[in-house]
């Protein structure tokens, strides 16, 4: 089943979801890496342009994932949810699709302060608006890493919620979304 049900998630968004983790997590390790990259590393120009390529794909698919949420049921919580988990499952999963947009804009603003498109691998150019702001690229850049912190923060959390699930309460959490 492609779409989801009442029940369980369709194969799309399950396919969304580890994506954007995979991706997340590939993205979050590659900036650690990069920013103590000197000048005279051969990776110096590669992993950021790797870096911007994967993000501008990691914010389109999450549009595709925001769009795809908002025309398709949501399975219904299990029974065995309590309503602080209800809650907090809600919060965790607004604060991640904020997360995620907020930091692709941080990004964005960083990689344009200097008017230079963002090119996506070889296949299309993403415009520069230029600097908006004065010292855009330092202000986003702190934003950014702060972000990506906490996005890695909730992920992990979230994560352990849904171990936490399948292990202590033996329910269906998880493999709903496997």
């Amino acid at each position: 089943m492609w779409k989801n049900t009442e029940l369980n998630y369709g194969r799309i968004t399950k396919i969304l979801h580890w994506f954007t983790a995979l991706t997340v997590f590939s993205l979050f390790a590659l900036g650690f890496w990069m920013v103590d990259l000197t000048y005279y590393s051969q990776w110096y120009k590669t992993a950021p342009y790797w870096h911007k390529s994967i993000g501008i794909l990691l914010f389109l698919a999450t549009l595709f994932r925001l769009i795809w949420r908002a025309t398709n049921v949501s399975p219904k919580a299990l029974a065995s949810h309590t309503k602080w988990e209800k809650i907090g499952s809600k919060i965790a999963h607004l604060a991640i699709y904020v997360l995620l947009l907020t930091l692709m804009i941080s990004g964005y603003l960083i990689s344009t302060a200097d008017e230079r498109a963002i090119e996506v691998f070889t296949w299309f150019e993403v415009p520069a608006l230029g600097e908006l702001f004065d010292d855009q690229a330092d202000i986003s850049g702190v934003i950014h890493e702060y972000l990506a912190y906490t996005l890695i923060a909730i992920s992990l959390l979230h994560a352990v919620a849904a171990i936490k699930h399948h292990i202590i309460d033996k329910d269906d959490t998880l493999k709903r979304m496997i």
